[in-house]
């Protein structure tokens, strides 16, 4: 059985979520030399869910976090590019952002010279957030490195910044070739054939079962 992390407190017992302690189990004893992608993935899971905590406590939702920290340094960009930026479908950032316009962090704007694009801007709501919530950010990142040494953090990025290169150089090579991260109606059509093919094929039963 797992037991409960002493924290905060003397002797006070915090319970950990189960999914936190599967997580934890899983790269200490089942697998601690499973493949990279997935180790980033549950390293990034423990960066978000703390980081969320945090933002809750100001009334702001991870997702529209991603958008202010976006446009704290590129205010007034289109709403695609924005889009583009947070690696997001554009119906998802529209709903988002007009979630935001009711909350009083951007608006929304046309050009008189291009009637066509929106562009998202800041309100003064929106930008004195950065100086609530960015420093919440700063704090995640310092509990996620205690202990680790400033030479291994250093080695760390430099490892992930060639990581990020490489995986970008991938996906031109896979664009060139006319490889592309389908649409989600494409997705969905591809999966929608995918299981009618695989209901027409017969099932067959094992020997087991036909004795």
């Amino acid at each position: 059985m797992d037991t409960p992390i002493a924290k905060p407190g003397k002797d006070k017992k915090v319970a950990i979520d189960p999914g936190l302690q599967a997580i934890a189990r899983h790269w200490r004893e089942a697998v601690p030399n499973d493949r990279l992608a997935h180790l980033l993935k549950d390293a990034t899971r423990g960066l978000t869910r703390a980081l969320q905590v945090r933002l809750a406590e100001h009334s702001v939702s991870f997702g529209h976090w991603t958008f202010l920290r976006i446009l704290w340094d590129a205010d007034g960009i289109t709403q695609r590019d924005l889009s583009e930026r947070a690696g997001l479908m554009e119906p998802t950032t529209y709903s988002a952002l007009l979630a935001m316009e009711r909350l009083g962090y951007v608006e929304r704007r046309r050009q008189p010279d291009s009637r066509k694009k929106v562009y998202v801007f800041l309100t003064e709501r929106g930008r004195d957030l950065r100086e609530k919530l960015v420093p919440l950010a700063e704090e995640v990142n310092a509990i996620a490195v205690r202990g680790v040494r400033p030479e291994t953090i250093a080695a760390a990025r430099d490892m992930l910044l060639t990581m990020i290169r490489n995986l970008i150089e991938d996906e031109l090579t896979l664009f060139a070739s006319e490889r592309r991260i389908p649409s989600t109606r494409e997705l969905s059509n591809r999966i929608d054939q995918a299981e009618n093919a695989a209901r027409a094929i017969p099932v067959r039963k094992s020997r087991a079962s036909k004795g």
